[in-house]
């Protein structure tokens, strides 16, 4: 039973540890403030979470998850992340961000912010192209026929074999993107940002209402990735 930590628990970080904890692993949250803030989270996900320090997490974590806002990502332990896979699920926004010139100029993408941050670990990107309700709603196990991947970009192998296992054992295949350079192709406002995974009943003008969602192909998602233009 591997553990999973996590650097950030808001929707997708709570949606992320509750799969995890369905899948048989552990999970170890924080957040930027003190645990306790996470109490009441962990004791809705059962005897397999708890919460901690963002430290603490970091150390304990066979795999990090990191969900928080572009602009926390230097506040990321880097020592305790050394030689750990480290999965990234930022997006940038520059109406909550600010405007960042890089990522305007798109000369660089989000989680080769956080890679450059932690130059010692294995940075996935993975989860940031799809809203949390339907990570949430469309896990399905393993030869499901509406099981439907997720998008993942890394420069490390073995890394991104490690994200693969993770992913198919909370009910996602992974489609692999190619370098963390090519994590733009998934990035907000591209086509296989959000879409693929849309369902008839999805409201696309409310955030918060946007139904079951349906499974992806492969290659619609793959079709997606090959539209994507800077």
């Amino acid at each position: 039973m591997s553990t999973i930590g996590f650097i950030g628990a808001g929707l997708i970080g709570a949606t992320v540890a509750r799969l995890a904890v369905q899948g048989g692993h552990n999970v170890v949250l924080s957040n930027s403030r003190e645990p306790r803030t996470l109490l009441p989270l962990a004791a809705a996900l059962g005897p397999q979470a708890r919460a901690a320090s963002r430290g603490e997490a970091a150390e304990a974590a066979d795999i990090v998850v990191v969900t928080i806002p572009l602009g926390a990502l230097t506040d990321v332990p880097v020592e305790p992340l050394k030689g750990k896979t480290v999965i990234d699920t930022s997006n940038y926004y520059w109406q909550r961000d600010g405007h960042i010139d890089v990522l305007d100029a798109r000369s660089i993408t989000t989680s080769q912010i956080l890679a450059d941050h932690l130059p010692e670990s294995h940075v996935v990107k993975a989860f940031n192209n799809i809203n949390f309700k339907h990570l949430g709603l469309l896990a399905r196990p393993a030869g499901d026929p509406e099981r439907t991947p997720l998008v993942i970009a890394g420069d490390d192998a073995a890394a991104k074999e490690q994200v693969t296992a993770f992913l198919d054992s909370i009910g996602y295949d992974a489609l692999d993107a190619g370098a963390l350079a090519e994590g733009w192709r998934f990035d907000n406002g591209e086509p296989a940002y959000g879409k693929p995974y849309l369902g008839p009943d999805a409201d696309p003008t409310n955030i918060l209402a946007m139904g079951n969602g349906q499974a992806a192909t492969r290659a619609e998602l793959e079709a997606a990735l090959a539209a994507a233009t800077r």
